[in-house]
């Protein structure tokens, strides 16, 4: 295998390490086998739009969202959840990226997979909750900083991962832009199958209409080992879905051909970390005298 196929195949490595279930008494259990996931900055978290600090921050900045994702896109039941991951065959185009908001002027990071985690109940499903709501769905896309030359090495650093938190929303009609996944959804119902993405995508058909307004705050992966190296960028906004399209989802089947739902992490205490969101509205741009928000001095921790 040549270094470029290896490289290409580290970044795909999966962040999920080992079997863990998402009962309550499973995740009780979860800091037995990864220490981490007892930890201080652990995710996810409960966002409260009064309690967070508003700033004037740069906006987050993604590089190739508009443009369909480069190379092999594959679609996988890991038995905890359904991921999309890239495979970039095309080395002549580069992957997408993201930098700006609160990230140092230095960093970029790029896109490495996406998954989904979802309830057997309308009411649940997400693992962050925005002003006590839990939305049906959430998506995270996870970026690796390009400092770290894969997934492995980037987990080893507290600045080694972005992801972009996604809620979805309920509605009447189907959202054709979620069609290139759900296409493909029925070849992975069972653990451990894989499939092509038969239709090509884009990150920006995924997102939210409105991306001005999103809360920061530092914190880990959700699942094991639950490494404190994540910087967390949760848009206000949903994309809707129809409950036709969420059943797709619940139609999958875990570990022990039992159906794959209710895949989320309960609440994690935010302890002494500070919330960010970027709101740019007449009073907290006053503040600043009108100008952009420098984050270089931004501290993520109350005194």
């Amino acid at each position: 295998m040549n270094i470029i196929k290896l490289i290409s195949l580290l970044m795909t490595i999966p962040l999920i390490r080992g079997h863990f279930g998402y009962r309550k008494s499973d995740q009780h259990k979860w800091t037995q086998k990864f220490k981490s996931c007892g930890g201080k900055l652990q995710s996810p978290v409960s966002i409260s739009s009064l309690k967070s600090i508003p700033l004037p921050l740069p906006a987050l900045e993604m590089i190739g969202y508009h443009d369909y994702l480069p190379g092999t896109l594959h679609l996988k039941n890991n038995g905890h959840s359904v991921a999309m991951s890239l495979h970039n065959d095309a080395r002549s185009k580069r992957l997408p990226y993201i930098f700006g908001a609160t990230l140092p002027d230095n960093e970029e990071y790029q896109v490495d997979h996406l998954h989904f985690h979802w309830g057997a109940k309308n009411s649940r499903g997400s693992e962050h909750t925005l002003d006590g709501v839990r939305y049906p769905m959430e998506m995270h896309i996870v970026h690796r900083n390009k400092a770290y030359s894969n997934l492995s090495d980037a987990l080893n650093h507290e600045n080694g991962l972005v992801v972009l938190g996604i809620f979805f929303q309920l509605q009447e009609e189907n959202n054709k832009l979620l069609h290139p996944i759900l296409n493909d959804l029925k070849e992975v119902q069972w653990m451990n199958n894989e499939t092509r993405l038969s239709i090509p995508i884009t990150l920006a058909s995924l997102l939210p209409r409105n991306t001005d307004v999103f809360y920061v705050y530092k914190g880990s992966l959700t699942t094991p080992p639950c490494n404190e190296v994540v910087t967390w960028m949760i848009f206000s906004t949903p994309v809707p879905i129809s409950l036709k399209q969420l059943n797709w989802f619940r139609s999958l089947h875990n570990k022990d051909e039992k159906m794959l739902v209710d895949n989320y992490r309960k609440l994690q205490d935010l302890r002494m970390r500070k919330v960010y969101v970027r709101r740019l509205n007449s009073y907290s741009v006053r503040n600043y005298n009108g100008t952009i928000f420098n984050v270089t001095n931004l501290t993520w921790f109350w005194q």
